[in-house]
């Protein structure tokens, strides 16, 4: 690892801890473990249904720039995370007891974090008055993944990250199209 990766590993890891130590009664809530529920896969296509059943307008380029996402978004972030093989802090760290076990091995990006900006922006650009909400819970999404134990900061900057470039393409590609 170059000497720089290696520095931003170790402010990740110490912010990290002082997020852990800082908040730990509140990563023993419930309602952090259901903010990171609401960001798994099978959420998503639930929210869509609704808002489809729901819609006055139609609702096609917004599930067609979700489902270009989605199909670039899956694959993507498991490749980097096989590439990268960046530990979870609870592999890492010892002392250390994540609140619940990941899906996967690796963390780096968080894939529930660029699902969920993937998601916020999408459904944000057609439907303009929620982007604040949805971008607010896109990002409590992310925050607890780090209170629960499974991601560094870091982690959650690159979803956020990539999950964003991945809605304004998918976006771009639909509306252009």
């Amino acid at each position: 690892m170059t000497r720089w990766l290696e520095q931003l590993h170790t402010v990740d890891e110490l912010s990290f801890s002082w997020c852990c130590r800082r908040f730990a009664k509140l990563s023993q809530s419930p309602y952090v473990r259901l903010v990171s529920l609401s960001g798994d896969g099978y959420v998503y296509a639930l929210l869509v249904g609704c808002a489809w059943w729901l819609a006055e307008h139609d609702m096609q380029p917004m599930l067609l720039a979700l489902v270009l996402g989605f199909a670039i978004e899956i694959p993507l972030f498991m490749l980097i995370k096989r590439w990268l093989k960046r530990p979870r802090p609870y592999q890492r760290l010892q002392n250390f007891q994540a609140v619940i076990q990941a899906h996967d091995q690796f963390s780096f990006p968080s894939g529930h974090t660029t699902a969920a900006f993937l998601f916020a922006g999408c459904a944000g650009y057609f439907w303009p008055d929620y982007t604040g909400l949805l971008y607010l819970w896109a990002s409590l999404v992310g925050l607890s993944r780090v209170l629960l134990g499974v991601h560094y900061p870091g982690d959650i900057l690159a979803g956020a990250a990539l999950g964003s470039a991945l809605a304004l393409l998918s976006i771009g590609v639909v509306v252009s199209g």
